[in-house]
């Protein structure tokens, strides 16, 4: 190729990428969200409470739901501290009942619902030997069930033209994890509705955006659950949840799900390693699962069907290595 020609397409993929980044910044700065109702499902912690953060300082007006109500209601402090006009619902998102009472409350309160984010969800980590029929079915329960139950129940309130579905999935979604199983399954279920959901809602304008983030710095580690080897799986995940090049910061991964849902993206893929995945999976799915194989074998082994949250487990992992976790979990409500 001359060097004319190799200047040619330099200049026409700076073009492409110029006109690019301006017609989303012209999306995202077409969607206003002050004064907007913002319903957030696990809003009392970690992810779901940066989120609340984020939404708040461009004016939102929100709506936290979460199962525990002392979590709920310290969140709701805070940010009513902050002149934030927030309401808080106890809801359990598996129980389409208590969906429908919380967005009837969330309608009485305020008239409407224009984005509804779903957060809320649980994680297990260990083998599948330790993992039970409960685990998968209460990890489908949660993280997918619970997704729908809410946008069953809130779709009819969403605006026309304006309304927004923001569904947290997972690079989990995308790529099985080893030791995450029942957790991958029903991230993988949420992914394909989500996507299709958004095809099928653009005729209404009703824009869905999925979120496939990897591992972020929210302080989440503490509240998952555990199995197997319970200190040993901590410890891995944990320091895997802490280091800033495997994690990314939860108050970036909040910005950047904001930015998007006021833009419209159908997907949002966040961190490095989980795109680098994202793509490996998408050429090379045989590679991926031999490399994912060989990652399992250096994972703890264990057959214990106990379950045990990381506040009841004793980390073994040096305390230098989970620093940055820790320190978001205390700002992030996650202590309890």
């Amino acid at each position: 190729m001359s060097k004319t020609n190799l200047r040619t397409w330099i200049g026409a993929a700076a073009l492409f990428a110029g006109l690019h980044t301006a017609a989303r910044r012209w999306r995202e700065s077409r969607y206003d969200l002050r004064g907007r109702v913002v319903l957030i499902t696990g809003g009392s912690r970690g992810l779901g409470l940066l989120l609340a953060r984020e939404y708040a300082r461009h004016g939102a007006r929100l709506a936290l739901t979460a199962r525990s109500g002392s979590a709920l209601e310290r969140a709701g402090g805070e940010l009513r501290e902050r002149g934030v006009d927030v309401v808080t619902v106890e809801c359990d998102v598996s129980d389409p009942r208590s969906v429908s009472a919380m967005i009837g409350s969330v309608v009485a309160e305020y008239g409407r619902i224009d984005v509804v984010v779903n957060d809320a969800g649980q994680i297990e980590v260990g083998p599948l030997e330790s993992m039970t029929v409960r685990d998968f079915r209460d990890a489908m329960n949660t993280n997918f069930w619970g997704a729908f139950n809410v946008i069953h129940a809130a779709f009819r309130h969403l605006p026309k033209g304006e309304g927004r579905i923001v569904n947290i999935s997972s690079v989990g979604g995308i790529v099985s994890v080893p030791h995450l199983l029942p957790y991958s399954a029903s991230k993988f279920a949420l992914q394909g509705f989500s996507l299709g959901l958004g095809v099928e809602l653009a005729r209404r304008g009703v824009r869905v955006i999925t979120v496939a983030p990897g591992l972020m710095r929210t302080g989440s580690p503490i509240n998952a659950s555990f199995k197997g080897d319970a200190e040993a799986e901590l410890a891995w995940f944990s320091v895997a949840d802490s280091l800033p090049l495997l994690s990314m910061s939860g108050e970036r991964a909040a910005r950047a799900i904001v930015r998007a849902s006021r833009r419209g993206d159908p997907l949002l893929v966040l961190g490095l390693p989980a795109k680098l995945a994202a793509i490996a999976q998408a050429l090379m799915p045989s590679s991926v699962a031999h490399a994912s194989a060989l990652v399992n074998r250096w994972l703890p082994t264990g057959t214990s069907t106990d379950k045990r949250a990381g506040s009841e487990v004793e980390a073994r992992a040096p305390a230098w290595l989970t620093a940055l976790g820790d320190r978001a979990a205390a700002r992030n409500n996650e202590l309890g």
